[in-house]
């Protein structure tokens, strides 16, 4: 697989990583019950297609998707392990479902040690603020960030979901290596001033969500919808399911698959090329639960043709309202 330099930093990662969100299982922004070694196995096929990183979260299943890749990482040959990033900032309370907003410097330095644990290694190469919030404290959360860098405990540092005025405040105190924004067909706002932001910066740019929350995956239709099971997040959180969106979002990958016909490839292969394609992003994240789900992984090589990028723009030009943040 094609491979790129992660902005400033000297990690080299494939265009395509790992995202671990679904495979931590139940949890108040959960996919529904998800078998371990089922996760295990798709892990395994990813990286046998060329991924060589993992992006996880100690929120994905609290705790219970880094534990699984931990177990994972101490199963197989130190040659052969991936790289991994992870985050900070939505700690839980025990016995909770949900978690909540914390970005202070005793809280950072407690998720660092757990999640060390959780993943069984002795530094992450990548570490990153997941959220800035509380807003008024993201200076001195930046600071904590720093430090952990320079004690060792992990390799790079870099942040989620921040705005161009929060990097701004943040650079300062230590340079920023990297960003995780939300980036698909339906979710473009980064355009506008994020992305050339980062561009000019040299601020490596892993985005989240490429097929939208499986939404531009090709596989979703109003019979899947309506099967969904009741712990999905996406049945409770947001209008992605909602009309007159989701009848909209039902048209764009019509256009998708067409597209996709054309190459003997999938809806989401070209959702997924799409967002590859903008020369601002550094690699995509892309969410898998399922061995079979790997398949998306060969975006990485298709190259759509100008008349395909047309098509895709002619319908957002007759639909201005689908390219907002879900």
């Amino acid at each position: 697989m094609k491979r790129v330099m992660l902005g400033r930093s000297d990690l080299e990662i494939s265009v395509i990583g790992f995202g671990a969100w679904a495979i931590g299982g139940p949890w108040e922004y959960g996919w529904g019950k998800q078998n371990d070694n089922e996760s295990v196995a798709t892990i395994r096929s990813a990286l046998e297609r060329g991924v060589n990183w993992i992006d996880t979260a100690p929120a994905y299943g609290l705790g219970h998707s880094e534990k699984v890749i931990g177990n994972f990482l101490k199963e197989i040959p130190a040659a052969d392990k991936p790289l991994i990033f992870t985050k900070c900032g939505l700690p839980w309370k025990e016995g909770a479902q949900g978690v909540y907003n914390d970005i202070s410097p005793a809280s950072i330095q407690k998720e660092i040690d757990m999640s060390l644990r959780r993943l069984k290694l002795e530094v992450i190469d990548l570490y990153q603020i997941h959220w800035p919030s509380p807003d008024e404290n993201i200076e001195k959360a930046w600071e904590t960030m720093a430090n952990l860098k320079r004690s060792g405990k992990v390799r790079h540092i870099g942040v989620s979901n921040f705005s161009t005025i929060q990097l701004e405040r943040i650079e300062g105190i230590a340079p920023v290596e990297t960003l995780q924004p939300n980036y698909s067909l339906l979710s473009r706002n980064i355009e506008i001033d994020i992305l050339p932001y980062c561009k000019k910066r040299n601020i490596g740019v892993i985005s989240y969500s490429p097929m939208a929350s499986g939404m531009l995956s090709g596989k979703m239709t109003r019979e899947r919808i309506a099967t969904l099971p009741a712990d999905d997040w996406r049945k409770r959180k947001g209008n992605m399911l909602n009309e007159p969106r989701l009848g909209k979002t039902l048209a764009l990958v019509d256009v998708l698959t067409d597209i996709a016909n054309q190459y003997g490839r999938s809806a989401g292969e070209v959702a997924v090329a799409w967002v590859l394609g903008n020369p601002c992003i550094s690699a995509a994240i892309v969410g898998m639960r399922h061995p079979e789900q790997t398949a998306v992984i060969s975006a990485e090589n298709l190259e759509l043709g100008n008349g395909d990028l047309d098509r895709i723009e002619r319908f957002f030009v007759d639909n201005p309202d689908m390219s907002s943040t879900l």
